[in-house]
C-alpha cells in the first residue's frame, strides 16, 4: 500500500476528530528538533523505542513521515500531559515487556535496537490471521482487572503497541505540516456536502478541516 492510500484509509477510518485546546496547544508546541529533545514521560529507553516504531509505522517517503512532524515528542506529551495514570502505568508496563521481548530475540538491550530489529519484532506482533487480530482486539475490549494473568503480558505489550499506533496516527493527521501541505486544507470552507467518497475530493485525499 503506498502513502496516499494509507493516508485516505486512515483518514477515513478516524473520520473527524474535534481535538480539546489542550491537544491543539500540545500539537502547536511540538517544534523540537528530532535530535537532543528531552522526553517528560517517557525514559531514555522509551524514547528510543517509540522513535523507530513510530518512524516504521509512518516513514518518510515522498511526502513528511511521522518523524518529520515530531510524532514522538507529541507521543511524550499526550502521556505526560493528557493520559491518565492507569493508563500510563499500563504503559510503562507494556514498553518494559516489549523491551524484554527485544532483548530476547535479538540479545541487545532495546536502546541499542535499529530501525531493521524493531520492524522485524514489530512484525512478529502484527503479521498475524484474521482471527487472531479478532482475538487481539476483543482482548484489548477487556479492562485490566478482568484479564487472566496468564493473557496479562500479552494484554499489556498489545496495549503499548497500539497505543503507539493511535497517537501516531493521530499525531501526523492532526499536524500543521500534514493538515496543511498533505491533506486537503481550506482554513475558510464554504458548503457542507455530506457523505462524498474521498475519490472524488481534489487529488484523492481527505480534508483536515
Amino acid at each position: 500500500m503506498n502513502r496516499r492510500t494509507a493516508l485516505k484509509n486512515l483518514s477515513i477510518s478516524l473520520g473527524y476528530t474535534v481535538a480539546a485546546p489542550t491537544i491543539f496547544n500540545m500539537l502547536s508546541s511540538c517544534t523540537a528538533e528530532a535530535e537532543g529533545w528531552k522526553p517528560l514521560f517517557l525514559s531514555a529507553e522509551e524514547k528510543h523505542m517509540v522513535t523507530h516504531l513510530a518512524d516504521i509505522i509512518l516513514p518518510t517517503t515522498d511526502t513528511p513521515g511521522a518523524l518529520d512532524v515530531n510524532v514522538p515528542q507529541f507521543i511524550d506529551l499526550i502521556y505526560h500531559d493528557i493520559e491518565q495514570p492507569q493508563r500510563q502505568e499500563r504503559f510503562k508496563k507494556g514498553a518494559a515487556l516489549f523491551a524484554k521481548a527485544f532483548t530476547s530475540q535479538f540479545s541487545l538491550e532495546a536502546l541499542q535496537g535499529d530501525k531493521a530489529q524493531f520492524e522485524t519484532l514489530l512484525a512478529s506482533y502484527f503479521n498475524l490471521t484474521d482471527e487472531a487480530t479478532a482475538d487481539v482486539l476483543k482482548q484489548q475490549r477487556i479492562t485490566e482487572n478482568k484479564i487472566t494473568p496468564s493473557e496479562l503480558d500479552n494484554y499489556l505489550l498489545y496495549n503499548f503497541l497500539l497505543s503507539i499506533k493511535k497517537y501516531t496516527t493521530f499525531g501526523y493527521l492532526t499536524s500543521e505540516t500534514v493538515g496543511e501541505n498533505i491533506l486537503n486544507y481550506d482554513p475558510i470552507p464554504g458548503a457542507f456536502i455530506g457523505c462524498i467518497s474521498v475519490e472524488d475530493l481534489p487529488n484523492g485525499r481527505a480534508w483536515s478541516l
